[in-house]
């Protein structure tokens, strides 16, 4: 047994591995495959348990759809140009309004449509807009590599990663907004900050234009708007009402498509196409990865810790809990910690606090480094898609100034207000 728990342990640090550093280029989602493929191969994890742990992510797999579907419709038509050109207008001429502005855009899109939606489709549209002020675009990137982890516990849709920790145990909203209200706000906030510090002095030197070429935001686009607006309203009511998020956001998405590939009298292809499909096996392969440490006894053995630790301490657990996540989500990407968690979290009922704080860890500390996660891979990518580039030292350097004081604050705020 314990040579196959070695075995199973050698094979999911290989695969997270692949899917961190992507060796020969490959796709994330071709490393996570095969490292559930092996494991199933070589008679390491019945089939029958790795159907279970990609069964276990289906509400996961249907909301990254239906989200990826929404911000696709969102690009083609033009919203988040607009929303871009929107800022630097009005930025008047003033890079330190300017990267309020990006903040502001970014926290919204954040919050709304998850922190993928704002590395993915508003990065770009934020390059576009500083490119056409006339300003270095690397400091509004930037805001949102930051803003895509430090806003993305405000609400259960603002990061998948919510739903993988909680999983069927996701709180109420208004529990929810009561437990993570205040410490958001304190990420948000001390990330602002912190980031504008670190890049003031590029932020000084920085002459903007205060105007740009506004692009039309046509019908479509407007109807793209409206769509995420009800997909918003939709999910903050079934988070109310206790509601699996994954299928409504799935249905939201789709029927948002349907009426303005209708009305536009477009085929869908041309939709579906761009839509990086590969995050879906990605996250099936983690599933299944997670589900066969589960078999080597790491989650209970996990769990037994974390539950003696909150005899002993509640808040001292809950520090713990998130301190030891936030760091552990840059050496091993925040999917696979945060599958690890809540695997953790589900075993047993443990107090709010420390459920909270492994949320904070997996959430917020992916910003230290450039691969603590998706998000900010993806971010990485899009900056390259345009031409520029930034160094994993540099970010680490960004990082480790920005981080560490919104992860304190907000871990601070989560445990003064979690009941005991």
């Amino acid at each position: 047994m314990l040579n196959a728990a070695h075995a199973i342990w050698g094979i999911a640090a290989l695969a997270t591995a692949g899917v961190i550093v992507r060796p020969w280029r490959m796709p994330e989602a071709i490393w996570a495959v095969a490292g559930a493929v092996a494991l199933v191969a070589f008679g390491l994890l019945p089939w029958r348990d790795a159907l279970a742990g990609v069964e276990r992510g289906v509400d996961v797999y249907l909301f990254l759809a239906g989200m990826m579907l929404l911000a696709e419709l969102a690009r083609q038509e033009g919203l988040f140009d607009w929303l871009a050109t929107f800022a630097v207008e009005h930025a008047r001429g003033s890079p330190h309004r300017l990267f309020a502005l990006v903040y502001a855009v970014g926290t919204l899109v954040t919050v709304f449509m998850s922190n993928d939606a704002t590395a993915v489709v508003l990065t770009p549209a934020v390059y576009a807009a500083t490119r056409a002020a006339g300003a270095a675009p690397m400091p509004y990137l930037l805001v949102c590599a930051f803003i895509a982890n430090a806003a993305s516990f405000v609400l259960p849709i603002s990061n998948p990663a919510n739903l993988v920790v909680f999983g069927g145990a996701m709180p109420h909203l208004a529990a929810w907004l009561a437990l993570f209200g205040l410490p958001s706000i304190a990420a948000i906030v001390a990330t602002y900050l912190m980031l504008r510090f670190a890049l003031r002095e590029d932020l000084r030197r920085e002459r903007i234009a205060s105007a740009v070429p506004r692009p039309h935001l046509g019908r479509p686009g407007r109807w793209a708007a409206a769509g995420i607006a009800v997909t918003a309203a939709v999910l903050l009511v079934c988070s109310a009402l206790d509601v699996r998020l994954g299928l409504p956001t799935f249905l939201c998405g789709v029927v948002t498509a349907a009426v303005i590939l209708a009305a536009t009298r477009q085929a869908p292809w041309g939709l579906v196409r761009p839509i990086a499909w590969g995050v879906l096996p990605l996250v099936a392969g983690l599933f299944v990865l997670v589900q066969a440490l589960d078999r080597t006894g790491l989650i209970a053995a996990l769990a037994d810790l974390l539950a003696q630790g909150a005899q002993a301490s509640q808040a001292g657990a809950a520090w713990a809990t998130g301190l030891v996540l936030a760091f552990a989500c840059n050496l091993m990407n925040n999917l696979p910690a945060g599958l690890i968690a809540g695997s953790v979290v589900a075993t047993d009922h443990l107090p709010a606090g420390i459920a909270g704080a492994a949320l904070i860890g997996v959430d917020l500390g992916p910003n230290l480094s450039v691969t603590g996660s998706l998000a900010t891979i993806l971010w990485l990518a899009a900056v390259r898609r345009e031409g520029h580039d930034i160094g994993a030292w540099r970010f680490l350097g960004f990082g480790l100034m920005v981080m560490p004081p919104a992860l304190i604050l907000a871990l601070a705020a989560l445990i003064a207000l979690a009941p005991q």
